[in-house]
């Protein structure tokens, strides 16, 4: 097996650009032209050539998609096809629809696979969900994409599944992180030897001790970031250190209730344009937290590098009956010029909830602000000046210290 899925992988940073200035246009002319895109309809499509470029459009959020597809199923309005034009239609939580092809690598799922090793001649045990969700056709896709065979084994049905991992010589596993330990453990119970040494999970958390665990086991366990709407977004290579962004999307970290990039290394909320000609996405918030790493892998991959999952952006949060939203205190700092963070925080004191809001300023006392919060975040509370740069590089402008045992 070749160490790269494709040339694309090791691309120098002029070339990858180059590329992008060549093909993110025609995408967003692509998304200018169908009815679920409204909002695009006044931008320059020709100069939007950067992911910079791409900070002046408007951010498109898992809420619009449920509603532009109220207003017209399935898709809202968002694809090149005709539902009959794609090979599978599924429904996600919300509900949400998503369309499917099975186009060579058509959700980006090889590259991963590649990544950990999965190719031809592995069988490869898929324990992702077949039914309405899109993880099973994913990953499944994904593995013809480099000529493994497929275990259609879906979710539950444990003695079942380590009875035919055993029958059928499965050497890779695809699936949430805690399940492939479900399967040993049952096998080894049953007293079935099993020759799986390489898994591709996604979906959960991969606890360093669980990873441990596998390696032990004699097992090379690596993860992705992917969602149900966009596929593949960023995976570990062997290397481990941090999450390789794919070739097929652009990745941008922002702050929380903006469309605004965050400063490099500072974590914000993940928002991904998709290269699909077939489902173009343009800058959809996935609602997750991440940041930006430093240089590229040593593995030799060269595309940006994040930090995989931080946590869920949206933090909006109630305090003495009032909803706080992360674009009030996006507001709050926009007002400012000398603003360079702000962060509310609720707590109680007694029975009561308290708000108070820390502000990074060099200028400026906490009675200076309180107009602006009162107007913006509806309330009053207590104003904190606290030097630039001393807040957490957390990605939180809301945080809520309430005990609720």
């Amino acid at each position: 097996m070749s160490t790269y899925f494709d040339t694309a992988e090791t691309r120098s940073a002029d070339e990858r650009a180059n590329a992008i200035a060549r093909d993110l246009p025609m995408q967003i002319a692509a998304a200018q032209r169908l009815p679920g895109y409204a909002s695009l309809a006044d931008v320059d499509a020709a100069s939007v050539t950067s992911p910079g470029a791409l900070a002046a459009l408007p951010v498109l959020r898992k809420s619009d998609l449920v509603a532009g597809q109220q207003a017209a199923a399935p898709f809202g309005g968002l694809t090149t096809l005709p539902v009959s034009g794609f090979a599978h239609v599924f429904q996600s939580p919300g509900p949400i629809y998503e369309p499917g092809g099975t186009g060579h690598d058509w959700w980006r799922m090889g590259r991963f696979l590649h990544a950990c090793g999965i190719g031809k001649g592995d069988i490869v045990q898929n324990c992702f969900g077949y039914h309405l969700t899109p993880a099973g056709m994913i990953f499944e896709n994904g593995a013809r994409a480099v000529g493994a065979a497929v275990l259609p084994a879906g979710t539950g049905q444990t003695e079942l599944q380590a009875r035919a991992a055993h029958d059928v010589g499965v050497t890779a596993y695809a699936g949430t992180p805690d399940y492939l330990k479900v399967i040993l453990d049952k096998a080894e119970e049953m007293g079935l030897g099993l020759r799986i040494t390489r898994a591709a999970v996604g979906g959960g958390a991969l606890f360093p001790s669980l990873r441990q665990e596998y390696v032990d086991r004699g097992i090379s366990c690596l993860q992705c970031y992917a969602t149900a709407d966009l596929g593949n977004v960023a995976y570990e290579s062997p290397a481990m250190e941090g999450m390789i962004v794919d070739e097929g999307v652009i990745v941008e970290i922002v702050t929380p209730g903006t469309g605004l990039p965050v400063k490099p290394g500072e974590v914000g909320e993940v928002v991904v344009t998709s290269l699909n000609p077939d489902y173009p996405l343009i800058r959809f918030a996935t609602g997750d937290m991440s940041a930006v790493m430093e240089g590229t892998s040593p593995c030799g991959r060269t595309n940006m590098r994040i930090k995989g999952w931080m946590g869920r952006a949206d933090q909006t949060t109630k305090i003495k009956g009032m909803f706080v939203r992360p674009e009030q205190v996006a507001a709050l700092v926009a007002k400012h010029a000398e603003i360079s963070k702000a962060r509310v925080i609720a707590q109680r004191e007694g029975e009561m909830d308290v708000m108070i809001v820390k502000i990074e300023s060099a200028d400026g006392s906490g009675e200076h602000y309180l107009p602006s919060v009162v107007d913006l975040l509806k309330m009053k509370g207590r104003i904190e000046i606290v030097p630039p740069g001393s807040l957490p590089n957390d990605g939180k402008v809301i945080e809520d210290l309430r005990s609720y045992d």
